[in-house]
Order: structure tokens, then sequence, then C-alpha cells
């Protein structure tokens, strides 16, 4: 069994009949495999909902944490989330095979927002407003990566119980994937991209005031 495990601004209603993440789940309804978690109507970041859910006690097996406005373009997408978990431990779509010193972003490595070498990138998402949308293809997957995109993570919960590490509440919808990716690997954990086929209908708010002061306090925590 798998929870995927999504915060949205949403009513259930809007969420079930508008969001991309809600008519994908729809279309595979037939695989009682695939457990929704939900937190509609949400104002909370997202690192507080992420952790209510590792902890819960009904918690399954396999976490997913994802964004609203994702389609699943993968109609086998338990096989291959299950078989990523099963090689490595915790999984993105897209992500960066380095990490350098005040990096903002897994694809970015200075606040400039020009996009790393190609040599250092690696996975495959598409974007549109529409499910199958046009690929942007950053690099070979699967790779091991420093860094991962938070518009898709997966693992497994006992592996996270295991080695305590969470999602930092101290940031809300900036950065927690960030400082995620890297507890995760200052506790010994693998992290590679996979290829699993989704469509992101957002490109990101890089630079925005409350990005910015989640950088700030990034920055303070690590230190670089």
């Amino acid at each position: 069994m798998m929870d995927l495990i999504c915060a949205t601004r949403l009513t259930s209603d809007d969420f079930w009949n508008r969001s991309a993440l809600g008519l994908s789940l729809q279309r595979i309804s037939h695989d009682h495999r695939l457990k929704p978690r939900i937190a509609f109507e949400n104002r909370r970041g997202l690192p507080s909902v992420y952790n209510e859910r590792i902890d819960a006690a009904d918690a399954e097996a396999i976490l997913v944490f994802i964004h609203d406005d994702v389609w699943l373009d993968d109609h086998f997408f338990f096989e291959h989330v299950s078989a990523a978990v099963n090689a490595v431990d915790i999984i993105g779509v897209a992500g960066n095979r380095r990490r350098v010193p005040g990096q903002p972003s897994w694809a970015f490595p200075t606040p400039r927002f020009e996009w790393d070498a190609a040599e250092h990138l690696s996975g495959a998402v598409c974007h549109g407003q529409q499910a199958f949308g046009k690929v942007a293809h950053f690099g070979p997957v699967p790779a091991s990566c420093e860094l991962l995109d938070g518009v898709l993570l997966a693992t497994r919960r006992d592996l996270l119980r295991e080695r305590q590490v969470r999602f930092d509440e101290r940031f809300d919808f900036h950065f927690y994937d960030m400082d995620f990716c890297r507890s995760a690997r200052q506790a010994g954990l693998w992290l590679a991209t996979w290829p699993i086929a989704i469509t992101h209908q957002s490109s990101g708010r890089a630079g925005s005031p409350d990005w910015q002061e989640n950088y700030d306090k990034y920055l303070a925590k690590w230190g670089d």
C-alpha cells in the first residue's frame, strides 16, 4: 500500500473536480493500493502536513509527497514507485548530482537563477496545464543526487522513522525540499531520480518575497 500525501488550498469538491492530482487519482481509482491522504483547505506549511503523515499510526509502508498541480501520466504509478523505493532510499523525478554552497534550488547553483550545467542534472518532467505536457529532459535517469525537486518525493516510512529524518517546520512552501534532502543525506540516505511520468502545471515562485524569507532561514540553518 502507498500513501499519496498532498496539501491543497482547495475544498474537497474542487480538488476532486478541478485539480490535476484529483482528476489523475480518479482516472486510476481502480488501483486500491493507492491511498490519497489530502489536507483540504490547507493553510499550514507543507512540512507540518507531511510530518503528520509520517507519524500517523495508520501510515502506509510507502509515502509519496506530491503537489496538487501534478498530473499522474503513469498508470503504472504504484509499480514504478514501489520498484524505486526498494532500489534507493528517497526518489524524485528531477534533481542535481551535486550541491554547491549557497545553492538556492536543485536546478540553480546561484541566486541568479541560471540553470546548472547539464552534466550535473538528472530527470525529466512534463510541463503544461493538461496531462501529457511537453517534456523537459534534464539528464540521464536514474542517477544518484544530492538534491531533488519537491514536486514529488517518495520513500519508505520505516526508513524515515529509523533515521529520524523529518521535514523542518520552520519552512513552509519553499526550501522544505532542499532542507529535507540535506537532512536525509546527513543521515546517510541515498537520493536518486527515477523514471516516473508526471506533468507539472507550475514553474515555481523562485525570487518571490516569501521565497527569499525561506532562503534566508535556509542559509541561517545550514551556514552556506
